[in-house]
């Protein structure tokens, strides 16, 4: 347990830094010294309204602030320079953004490289911090719906037609070769073993619609997990959902059990309808959290801060994602092989 305020630097100031830094903001027992970019300028602009510095070379903010925490807001090309570069200057807490590293070979060196040096890395995927699916664990725990049959998720984000798609926000989508699972879709495979455990098989059937961008961005995957539940991930970035904001949920969900239905809408409601019954229940009122995703990414950074305070357990060690990698490519698998593939347990 520490009562002391937490020193945080930050490496990374593009499109969805800005979640970041304003989380660091409002969070208590913390202080943001320093935010690093290979553009001065940005990080300048995200560490001025936080009274931090400035930095263009990691090393030299590493060694100038000496940071308990290092908060890596990179693509994936830049983890494990990042993540190496903090374990040599002794920081002992890295948070680093998903997809982590280039590779499963990559991660799990730096997974190793972390616990060689007494370290520890917390991947920063986000999902299961939306209060969406906070209340719907609840639920499931106090067998609102029964004996849970199946859930499926319709990823309907509408951003992905024509020749402009990601370019005003995330360019790179656009020459990603794998993009709807590698970027986005993992998102579900985690937030799937948050509910209901490690899957224990896959099936997936993958394609691409839009011809200006190099990866799959439409598909629909389906995952057995234990005691008889089955998930389905079923993602079209060309199509949307009823919502005023469609990065809210980025979609819409069913979980289906014998007793009734939860329903994630749009909006960040859930709603239950007991079985056999015709109207719902709202058990979640419509979002109005700040930030991202139901402010999924401070609530994530709270959770850090709240567990290396209180010497409390963390979610999403890089030890326990690298479940997720392998799930991942085995998604590519199954559809590469149009079979169905086993997962190891």
């Amino acid at each position: 347990m520490t009562t002391q305020t937490l020193k945080i630097a930050c490496v990374g100031a593009g499109f969805f830094s800005q979640f970041h830094y304003d989380s660091w903001r409002r969070l208590k027992g913390v202080r943001v010294v320093g935010a690093c970019d290979l553009d001065k300028a940005k990080a300048a602009a995200k560490a001025a309204p936080l009274g931090a510095q400035a930095f263009d070379d990691l090393d030299k903010m590493l060694a100038d602030t000496q940071p308990d925490v290092l908060d890596v807001i990179l693509p994936p090309l830049g983890h494990a320079r990042a993540i190496q570069s903090a374990l040599d200057a002794g920081v002992k807490t890295i948070i680093c953004q998903k997809p982590f590293c280039m590779s499963l070979t990559e991660a799990r060196e730096m997974t190793d490289a972390a616990q060689a040096a007494g370290a520890q890395i917390v991947i920063h995927e986000n999902f299961r911090f939306q209060p969406w699916y906070r209340c719907i664990k609840q639920l499931l725990a106090k067998d609102a719906i029964g004996q849970v049959l199946q859930m499926t998720f319709r990823l309907r984000p509408g951003d992905g037609q024509g020749a402009m798609a990601y370019l005003d926000r995330q360019p790179y989508f656009q020459t990603m070769p794998r993009f709807l699972i590698h970027e986005t879709g993992v998102h579900w495979v985690d937030t799937f073993r948050y509910l209901f455990g490690d899957p224990t098989a896959v099936y997936a059937d993958l394609r691409r619609i839009n011809p200006v961008i190099a990866g799959e961005d439409a598909g629909v995957v389906m995952f057995d997990h234990p005691e008889g539940i089955r998930t389905i991930f079923d993602g079209n970035r060309h199509l949307d959902h009823a919502a005023d904001n469609h990065r809210c949920t980025m979609g819409e969900a069913l979980v289906e059990g014998t007793e009734g239905t939860l329903k994630l809408l749009g909006s960040g409601a859930v709603m239950h309808r007991r079985f056999g019954a015709v109207e719902d229940t709202e058990m979640l009122a419509p979002s109005v959290w700040p930030g991202f995703g139901g402010d999924c990414v401070h609530h994530l950074q709270a959770h850090v801060v709240d567990a290396l305070h209180d010497n409390g357990m963390l979610e999403n060690t890089a030890d326990s994602y690298l479940k997720v990698i392998e799930i991942e490519q085995a998604i590519y698998a199954s559809a590469e092989e149009a079979r169905k593939i086993a997962l190891d347990q």
